[in-house]
């Protein structure tokens, strides 16, 4: 490692040179990665609804669906429309009540039930089926040609026209994101550092390893928008402290080393050999949401994970780099520390260290039921604002026509026409249930199949399958929703067990199921990870136990906090947030633990060195946090996304109050337990030697 680190130090303008010409290729990456907007995609691919979507987009034609609202506008027009709407590539086909009976039959002439289900005054609905998925990109195009044909007059719902307007929303919001969390991470670094260039330095080479990131994103084909939006706030307040501890090793190393170049490669060397074990804890903190069925924690775990090891590596590269070559400003702009030492709350908290940790105690398992009764919502839609078409188009379906949702119910063709209209007319009766329409049972309006369009009857049935579409009252992700489709399930296995209930609805009820499942899996397998990583770096059994118990503490207040202010969070922040904020902020318990240790082992006595530790690393445990705070908090109150700016909320949240507990519980719980913690620990033979002869 000494090599490696004079090698930095000598080839210093190389490094800086070799770093910007990698930004090149990083940025092109960066710009040719796909960029996706559906959750949905991230279910396994195993489950029956997404082959019923496979059916549904191999058999039918219908990759996706949306149902349009058309307003005010005369029958002749309606028709031109259509043809206009039909022309746009990747649409299969577009029905309105005109197209149910062709020319055969009037409008007016309609049974007034079928009407009423498509037909109010001053609207009507129109159906535009899809040859592509939900979220394919010449789905959403096909949207917006769509949008720009037909203007206001017609308004698009469905799951792709929610999709383009997440789009539309993220995209408008991005640059914000990052610029907010620059800017506040920013005031704090020039408040506590004792330079107005080295702040800007660090944000660079940051930077840099966050361009890397993302460029590299490109063999993963296409991350979530999710994954893009909490990347670079992450790994800005994630990899924050490599670079900062490198900075004050170095500043150490200049008080006793008049060349700065041996100073440099004794910082590069001692901050690589020192972060090992924080880096590998919230590395594999990120990893362990690889386990997720929900494939979208692999797409988050593997960026994340990839963005320590680049933070890691441009800390002890390219920002030693940096200061070495403007170390001319960096002298020149050098001014006092404004941030204060924190002594009179070191002394408070020692002193004060039994209360502290009796109310630990005390609160520990209220906080943790507490934390479980967090409400949470699956609605994928909550975030686009009521000025969006999406919204505008949902309201009228909901308020004017009463349709909150649909699914399809794909019978097998062997199934007799007899047991197809049974199973309807039992689904029909279902409670909630607004309508189960098929060929069948349109003929109980009069309109017998010889009547119906070719187009109705082609898209109503194929060579291997019928189609029934329920309507629902109930809205997407609710659990009455999911009731329902539980009750609709048991009928359709009655008549046929080969037959799929698909649509938004039975995925989302596949989404509800599965996150609930990844919520208790993932934090199991991140504490189990993240606790082997403690006891190897720490050398101890002890010790792990203590300090993963007062993070996650910390994680149920934090969770809890939601609770107590009647806040719901979205599902996704619900299980990573645990993840998150254990593997990002258990480096400040490490931190202090380990100077508490190695005061341990100069002989100090165990409430010296609780002061000691409290005074070597407070201040850089408050700067971590404020760090992270500042480059979440920002894009936590400003995104209108509210599955991103909820969990941007959580993390900045979780920061503090980690932070808090950290410097309170841990050292209370050092300090009592050391007994403990010197039998369980590697190492402290030698201690109990000094403490004896100073005895």
């Amino acid at each position: 490692m000494k090599k490696f680190s004079e090698f930095i130090c000598k080839q210093r303008w190389l490094i800086v040179i070799i770093s910007g010409i990698l930004m090149i290729p990083a940025l092109f990456g960066y710009l040719a990665t796909r960029i996706n907007y559906d959750l949905l995609v991230y279910l396994p691919s195993d489950i029956e609804t997404l082959e019923g979507q496979e059916i549904l987009t191999e058999e039918f034609g219908m990759g996706a669906f949306s149902v349009a609202v058309v307003e005010n506008m005369p029958q002749k027009e309606l028709l031109e429309l259509e043809n206009k709407i039909s022309g746009v590539e990747s649409i299969n086909q577009v029905l309105s009540l005109a197209d149910l009976a062709g020319t055969a039959v009037p409008l007016d002439f309609l049974p007034t039930a079928v009407r009423e289900k498509a037909m109010r005054e001053g609207s009507q609905l129109m159906l535009i089926t899809f040859s592509e998925g939900t979220s394919d990109e010449q789905t959403l195009n096909a949207v917006e040609e769509i949008r720009r044909i037909a203007g206001q007059s017609c308004l698009i719902g469905g799951m792709s026209a929610m999709v383009l307007d997440t789009k539309i929303l993220f995209n408008s919001e991005t640059v914000l994101y990052v610029s907010i969390a620059v800017g506040l991470s920013l005031i704090v670094l020039l408040l506590a550092l004792d330079s107005f260039v080295v702040p800007f330095l660090m944000i660079g080479s940051i930077g840099v390893a966050l361009l890397f990131n993302m460029g590299t994103n490109i063999f993963l084909g296409e991350i979530s928008y999710i994954t893009k939006a909490i990347s670079a706030v992450l790994q800005l307040g994630v990899t924050m402290d490599f670079s900062i501890f490198l900075y004050h090793k170095y500043e150490a190393a200049k008080r006793q080393e008049k060349d700065k170049l041996k100073a440099m490669a004794g910082a590069i060397t001692e901050t690589a050999t020192s972060v090992l074990g924080s880096a590998l804890t919230t590395f594999a903190g990120f990893l362990a949401l690889c386990t997720m069925s929900l494939t979208l924690g692999t797409d988050i775990g593997i960026v994340m994970a990839k963005g320590v090891v680049l933070g890691v590596v441009c800390a002890i590269t390219t920002f030693p780099a940096l200061l070495l070559v403007c170390d001319r400003w960096i002298e020149k702009t050098k001014h006092k520390e404004l941030l204060p030492k924190f002594t009179a709350v070191q002394n408070f908290i020692v002193k004060l260290r039994v209360p502290i940790l009796v109310i630990f105690a005390v609160l520990l398992v209220p906080a943790y039921i507490i934390q479980g009764k967090t409400e949470v919502y699956y609605k994928l839609d909550s975030s686009i604002p009521e000025s969006y078409d999406y919204t505008k188009a949902m309201t009228i379906l909901r308020e004017e026509y009463g349709m909150e949702s649909q699914m399809m119910v794909l019978v097998r063709r062997e199934t007799s026409t007899a047991d197809v209209n049974n199973m309807a007319r039992e689904i029909s009766n279902v409670e909630g249930v607004d309508a189960a329409l098929s060929l069948a049972m349109l003929a109980n309006y009069g309109l017998s199949e010889d009547i119906l369009s070719e187009q109705v009857r082609t898209i109503a049935e194929t060579e291997n399958y019928t189609m029934l579409l329920v309507l629902s009252d109930y809205s997407i992700a609710s659990n009455e929703l999911n009731d329902q489709i539980a009750k609709i399930n048991e009928i359709v296995d009655r008549y046929d067990e080969g037959a799929i209930v698909a649509g938004e609805g039975p995925l989302m009820k596949d989404l509800v199921e599965i996150s609930d499942r990844d919520f208790t899996n993932v934090n199991m397998v991140s504490i189990g990870v993240i606790f082997v990583i403690m006891a190897i770096v720490l050398k101890s059994i002890s010790l792990p136990v203590l300090l993963m118990a007062a993070i996650e503490f910390a994680i149920f207040l934090n969770l809890g906090a939601a609770f107590v202010t009647s806040t719901e969070i979205p599902f996704i922040a619900s299980i990573v947030i645990g993840t998150i904020q254990l593997g990002a902020t258990i480096d400040y318990a490490i931190l202090l633990t380990t100077k508490y240790l190695e005061e341990r082992q100069k002989g100090s006595d165990k409430i010296k060195s609780a002061h000691q530790a409290l005074s070597s690393s407070m201040q850089s445990i408050f700067v971590s946090a404020m760090c992270f705070f500042g480059a979440t908090i920002g894009v936590g109150v400003i995104s209108q996304i509210d599955m991103i700016g909820s969990l941007c909320t959580l993390i900045a949240r979780g920061a503090i109050i980690s932070m808090v507990v950290v410097v309170t519980v841990v050292p209370a719980l050092l300090v009592v337990c050391d007994p403990i913690i010197r039998k369980t620990t590697l190492g402290f033979n030698k201690t109990k030697v000094i403490e004896a002869k100073n005895n």
